[in-house]
């Protein structure tokens, strides 16, 4: 019986649900969200998964993501051009991905200011504080907050009529999201898509060759959503609206498996792909190297800093693994 694209598309459909479920794999981590995340073991495994998402997008990016670009090269009329412009879709990913949050995230000053908003006093005091002067909260006998200034020595205690002053709540700190989580979500919707476009073109050649390919991707996507979900949790989401998102990045599966689908013929399918991985690469980069790293870099114990590298070594062993197994 002959292989039909009705079958290739129903079994490449089906392949991609299931590519899609791995969002929620990361739900089974026993690591619980709330503030216990910035101290304590909290703290020490998101480090740890963060670690593993470092190396993890590492892999991805020069053991799957960039390979896979170059072996288009042999398809092109230049070979000696395409090489030159997959390092240029690598620069943009990254680059792009740098102005986003440079426009569209908040810095830390916007951060400060935004509690000084929350916590300022209404009215006016008496006291004057000069420069270099120090602000503390205070609390009177009819429990209303007021500001005491030091300044040089002298303390000036700020009077007058005001209101009382409620800090920020954890809670409402909480719920900001941070510009790395979406970027992060972005760069796996393209990365997705990609998926989706090896699943309907292998099914398109046979059964066999599609659900390999199948197992190769969930095997790829498995360790690839636990450092995922790490970052998302770094960011600010909790953990079923990480995974929900997650699932939701997903659709780019559905996206580029129709793409291949309607694709004209196999040739259509690599130039597509050729300038999404090397897109994709770029921005996986910055999220690894420049939203995560530099968080790993602060002082911890020796112990720590050793479990940290090993779980980074972990992250891209487990890309080399489905690299060496399955190409």
């Amino acid at each position: 019986m002959d292989w039909t694209w009705q079958q290739a598309a129903i079994w490449s459909g089906a392949s991609c649900a299931l590519v899609g479920l791995t969002g929620i794999v990361p739900l089974a981590l026993p690591i619980e969200i709330g503030p216990s995340l910035k101290n304590g073991a909290g703290a020490t495994w998101l480090n740890r998964m963060l670690s593993f998402a470092v190396g993890s997008l590492l892999g991805d990016v020069f053991l799957h993501l960039i390979p896979e670009a170059w072996a288009t090269v042999g398809l092109a009329e230049n070979p000696g051009r395409a090489h030159i412009v997959i390092g240029l879709w690598v620069i943009t990913g990254l680059l792009g991905f740098m102005m986003l949050e440079k426009f569209l995230g908040e810095t830390e000053e916007d951060e400060e200011e935004e509690e000084e908003k929350v916590a300022t006093e209404n009215g006016e005091g008496n006291g004057i504080l000069e420069n270099n002067s120090k602000k503390t909260l205070s609390q009177d006998g009819e429990n209303n907050l007021r500001y005491r200034g030091e300044a040089n020595g002298h303390v000036a205690d700020g009077h007058g009529q005001s209101e009382d002053i409620v800090p920020p709540s954890p809670a409402k700190e909480n719920n900001k999201i941070h510009i790395s989580g979406y970027l992060n979500l972005l760069a796996n919707f393209t990365d997705n898509f990609t998926h989706g476009l090896a699943v309907g073109g292998s099914y398109l050649v046979s059964q066999k060759v599609g659900v390999c390919t199948t197992l190769a991707i969930l095997l790829h996507e498995i360790p690839h959503e636990v450092g995922d979900f790490a970052i998302l949790l770094r960011a600010g989401f909790d953990r079923w609206k990480a995974a929900r998102w997650q699932v939701l990045t997903a659709l780019g599966v559905f996206v580029g498996n129709f793409t291949a689908l309607f694709a004209s013929s196999p040739t259509d399918v690599g130039d597509r792909t050729a300038a999404i991985l090397p897109f994709t690469a770029g921005g996986f980069l910055y999220i690894a190297l420049v939203n995560i790293a530099p968080d790993l870099l602060k002082k911890e114990s020796l112990k720590e800093s050793l479990a940290q590298i090993f779980c980074l070594l972990t992250g891209v062993a487990s890309m080399l693994v489905v690299t060496v197994v399955f190409d």
